[in-house]
């Protein structure tokens, strides 16, 4: 039995998630009764507990992880101020009337919500909330409904910036470089958070595109479950339109222009993010919105100017224009400093701050929490000689290079059904990554692979996360079996996804070879 220890310490994480315990307590448990049950049995060093120390420490003065926080703040601030629900309501008043309209409108405002917010849980349930009722209200199969609320909120793990992807180009750097030095390189290449945005961005709406399209044709080919809506309001005015749909997309050039233009790293972008989107719910909430709108245009004009003149006031050869410029500088940061309390005060008398709060809190901390205990479980199946078995198993497979990504695509997806994107993204990728990049897939390209396939997890029953998300949010008239119904078509719209970029690499590799 010593032998295949690795194997059954996999089994039984899997069984005691499905059993209901908490996933982080189930990971760090069970890893450490097979860390002790290896050694009583001779088969781990058990010494090697002794490097759980400085994996906590390097997870959390990891730089790049740092950005996950200040993009589920934003995601927060956005959902809870009601600019989401804005969003959709105008959306579904400009397509409303069109076959399927209100379904195209609700995947459009995923994607925009995807690359804004980058929070599955709180778009699935902020359509399904608003979008959902008005959609069977408009005589929708409850079905096809389901599987598009559910779909169009799962396009935050794909489309940047999103939690899946900061963990993916941790992990794949990670793997890229212990390949490279497995090759006997020693002057190593690393892979940047802004590479894999720029890679997923493509793909990304690539996968937008398949859900209009079977939208559309199912519309044409089966009328009577997407017809027309006759909204009372009617079509929106153009200065509605523009006050809905434009900040929100300033908000999202901002963020993804400063990281994919090399203007800031991933975390100076989402803090970027963060505190416009604090701003813009602060201009909503209609409290001195004048005041905060001056301020955030002195941050805008700070931003630009330091960007083209920068000062550095504690040189000693500045000339006068220096200095002045120096003094505008201070003036403006104070102009913005002045705007973000106003602002947070605003979300704080209107009790937004609170929910915004608590969910980061609650969401940086599950992640973290799983990311740590992942972290254990991977150190002792190593210590199992787990990660030897995985690599043998893939350098085995008929096909070579390709039937091992294949296994590794089939295995990841099936593992989907069970296990959340965290523990697949630290657990299993570790594994299987640097053998597969070492076979000569690019790590950039494997990389999207792998994120669509996460993608889908949130997709697939009986554990998705989008499938609890909108049941939770859902009229009592939607049943859990429309909702696994309504979803398969959206599974096998993500598997062609996947075949499209496995067919056509440039897909995910063109955008980043062009900015980096």
């Amino acid at each position: 039995m010593s032998q295949y220890l690795d194997l059954l310490m996999f089994a039984s994480l899997v069984g005691a998630i499905l059993l209901g315990f908490p996933v982080a307590f189930s990971i760090a448990g069970v890893a450490v009764a097979f860390a002790y049950l290896g050694w009583v049995l001779g088969v781990m060093d058990i010494s090697l507990l002794g490097a759980v120390g400085p994996r906590v420490f390097g997870l959390l003065s990891n730089q790049v992880l740092i950005a996950i926080p200040l993009f589920v703040l934003m995601g927060a601030v956005l959902e809870k101020s009601r600019i989401a629900e804005e969003l959709l309501d105008t959306s579904a008043r400009i397509f409303g009337q069109l076959r399927g309209g209100l379904g195209i409108s609700v995947v459009l405002v995923g994607a925009l919500l995807a690359a804004s917010t980058g929070i599955v849980g709180a778009t699935v349930v902020a359509m399904g909330l608003i979008a959902l009722p008005t959609m069977l209200r408009a005589g929708y199969d409850p079905r096809i409904s389901s599987g598009i609320v559910c779909t169009a909120g799962t396009l935050g793990q794909i489309i940047p910036p999103s939690t899946l992807l900061i963990i993916l180009a941790d992990v794949m750097s990670n793997a890229f470089q212990q390949a490279q030095y497995e090759q006997g390189k020693f002057a190593v290449e690393a892979l940047s958070v802004g590479q894999f945005f720029a890679a997923a961005l493509v793909p990304g709406f690539v996968l937008v595109g398949l859900y209009l399209i079977y939208i559309l044709a199912r519309g044409i080919l089966r009328p009577n479950d997407m017809p027309p809506a006759s909204l009372a309001e009617g079509r929106p005015e153009l200065g509605v339109v523009l006050s809905a749909m434009v900040p929100p997309i300033l908000l999202i050039v901002a963020v993804l222009g400063a990281i994919l233009g090399g203007v800031a790293t991933p975390t100076e972008a989402a803090s970027v993010g963060a505190v416009g989107a604090i701003l813009m719910a602060g201009i909503r909430a209609g409290f001195n919105p004048r005041l905060i709108l001056l301020g955030t245009v002195a941050l805008v004009v700070l931003g630009v100017g330091a960007g083209l003149f920068p000062v550095r006031l504690q040189r000693s050869d500045l000339g006068i224009g220096s200095y002045l410029a120096g003094g505008a500088y201070i003036l403006l940061t104070v102009a913005g400093g002045v705007a973000i309390l106003l602002a947070l005060w605003a979300l704080w008398h209107k009790r937004v701050l609170h929910g915004v709060v608590d969910s980061t809190l609650t969401m940086t901390s599950m992640i973290f929490a799983t990311i740590l205990a992942a972290g254990m479980f991977s150190l002792v199946f190593i210590g199992l000689g787990g990660e030897e078995r995985v690599a043998e198993i893939l350098q085995s497979m008929p096909g070579g290079a390709t039937g091992a990504l294949l296994f590794s695509m089939v295995f990841i997806f099936i593992l989907g059904f069970f296990l959340d994107f965290v523990e697949i993204s630290v657990i299993v990728l570790p594994l299987v990554a640097p053998t597969l990049i070492l076979m000569g897939h690019d790590p950039l390209w494997l990389g999207i692979l792998l994120a669509i396939n996460l993608q889908t997890s949130f997709l697939t029953p009986p554990f998705g996360f989008s499938l609890f998300y909108l049941r939770g949010a859902a009229p009592k008239e939607v049943t859990t079996g429309h909702i696994y119904a309504g979803v398969a078509p959206f599974i096998g719209l993500q598997i062609i996804g996947m075949l499209l970029v496995w067919i056509w690499p440039a897909v995910s590799t063109w955008l980043p070879r062009a900015l980096f």
